[in-house]
């Protein structure tokens, strides 16, 4: 197969912890990768470096995940680079990845603290998804991460947990009304990972650590590399039949 008929995925939040993992896992799978970054150009670019040396062929644009104002130029820049990179002006398979924390409880959150994850992880992937619609190409895929906090509760993550429900539901409604195009949604909810999201607690906090152990089937932290390689999986022809699905990734946290 051909850099030029190879499936392109698009993945948000990709120059960095699950986003790039899971970008290097889909080059490993014959999928070249478009990434976004929001600030980090050098990340993106040793990113790109990285899935290159895996036999991938990939891009990196950059993108305010919550800026919707910012939507149509980044639209632009997607079909200009898909037309000098690869000759084509679809892609095939859309993760919705980016994303921030926020560690705080319902008496401490602000209301300008919730409109910002709103914003990157509700609002954000809504219309992102809506504006990338028409450059998905038939039999393609959408991907949207969720989270374990949306099944169960942690003091401090309702704000962030909310927006993930939510994405739970769009993503059913996404199934629904792109079925007729034979285009497949579903949510990848991981559980609690070590990379340096919201600040690196889970990887650099000891005791937070060890307490996620503790109520794992498996007795450990998820790491990257526990979720790059099952949301690669779930793009392929193998699971083309599944769709409207929330499948968590958590090694069996809080069961």
């Amino acid at each position: 197969m051909t850099n030029s008929t190879r499936p392109i995925a698009l993945v948000t939040g990709g120059s960095r912890g699950l986003g790039r993992n899971t970008a290097f896992n889909l080059a490993r799978k014959g999928i070249d990768v478009v990434i976004t970054y929001r600030s980090r150009a050098d990340e993106a670019k040793a990113a790109v470096a990285e899935i290159e040396a895996a036999g991938g062929r990939a891009a990196a644009l950059e993108l305010d995940a919550g800026a919707v104002p910012t939507f149509p130029a980044f639209v632009a820049a997607l079909k200009q680079t898909l037309q000098s990179t690869w000759q084509r002006n679809r892609f095939d398979f859309l993760v919705n990845n980016a994303g921030t924390g926020l560690r705080k409880t319902v008496a401490e959150t602000t209301e300008e603290e919730f409109d910002a994850l709103m914003n990157i992880h509700l609002k954000g992937v809504f219309f992102l998804t809506q504006a990338l619609l028409p450059l998905i190409n038939d039999g393609g895929r959408i991907i949207n991460i969720s989270s374990g906090l949306a099944r169960f509760a942690v003091p401090g993550s309702s704000a962030y947990a909310m927006m993930k429900g939510g994405i739970e539901v769009f993503t059913r409604y996404l199934a629904k009304e792109l079925g007729p195009r034979g285009i497949t949604a579903n949510t990848v909810a991981p559980g609690a990972i070590a990379t340096d999201f919201n600040g690196g607690h889970v990887r650099d906090d000891a005791d937070i650590n060890r307490m996620v152990a503790s109520v794992t089937a498996l007795g450990r932290a998820g790491v990257p590399d526990d979720i790059g390689p099952m949301i690669a999986s779930l793009l392929s022809d193998d699971n083309r039949w599944v769709n409207a699905q929330r499948i968590e990734v958590s090694g069996g946290m809080n069961i």
